[in-house]
């Protein structure tokens, strides 16, 4: 009998032991999981911020390059569409990027128009660079940096002429005429009309002496 017992004695302090074994192998695996799963995202977390800061860097306006900024600017702006001449194709007319910016070309003539429909229509060139209203007949403007286009004009120039809707950019000149929509982009931040205008002055000069605008009195 006392075998017995010693027996049974011997079993139950076996089991206790495994039990605590178990216990103690389940704490030490949840500690384990945990400063791994703890590690896995410090890591990530760490590696989305320098992937960000590595491959991003011109993800703000304060760090992106003005010119590129610029360029962007005025594709999205649509200044194209009117002081870029066109060029029929098969598929209607398209930019001629020979001549990108350089607005109304001064070959071209103002076709014949009836100054009588004005006060009910307001009339544009093919090329979509000169346009005929009520205020008379105005034409896009050359843009490059050439002598004939903005070659002499200042960034204060250009801001004021964006902003105040200023002739050449000059307190004493005459307001920009239709369909110029320098009232929107007089709403534009400073440093973007900047960036628009170091583009235009990155891009390759035209010669292309533009019309004069043309008040509707002539």
């Amino acid at each position: 009998m006392p075998l017995v017992k010693d027996d049974k004695t011997q079993r139950a302090k076996l089991f206790v032991n495994f039990r605590e074994n178990q216990l103690l192998m389940r704490k030490t695996t949840t500690y384990l999981l945990f400063f791994a799963l703890s590690g896995i995202a410090l890591y990530s977390c760490q590696v989305k911020t320098e992937h960000v800061s590595e491959e991003d860097p011109a993800s703000t306006s304060t760090t992106e390059d003005p010119i590129q900024r610029g360029a962007f600017l005025v594709q999205v702006g649509g200044c194209n569409d009117c002081h870029t001449p066109k060029m029929m194709t098969d598929k209607g007319p398209a930019f001629d990027m020979s001549k990108m910016l350089s607005g109304h070309q001064a070959n071209i003539p103002t076709p014949a128009y009836d100054k009588a429909i004005l006060t009910d229509w307001v009339l544009l060139h093919p090329q979509l660079t000169a346009a005929v209203g009520p205020w008379g007949v105005s034409y896009a403007a050359n843009l490059t940096p050439h002598e004939t286009g903005m070659g002499n004009w200042t960034e204060a120039n250009f801001l004021k002429a964006m902003k105040e809707g200023k002739h050449l950019g000059m307190d004493n000149q005459r307001p920009i005429m239709p369909p110029m929509p320098w009232q929107g982009l007089s709403m534009w931040p400073d440093e973007d009309l900047k960036a628009v205008f170091a583009y235009l002055k990155s891009i390759p000069p035209i010669d292309n002496l533009v019309p004069a605008y043309q008040p509707a009195a002539m």
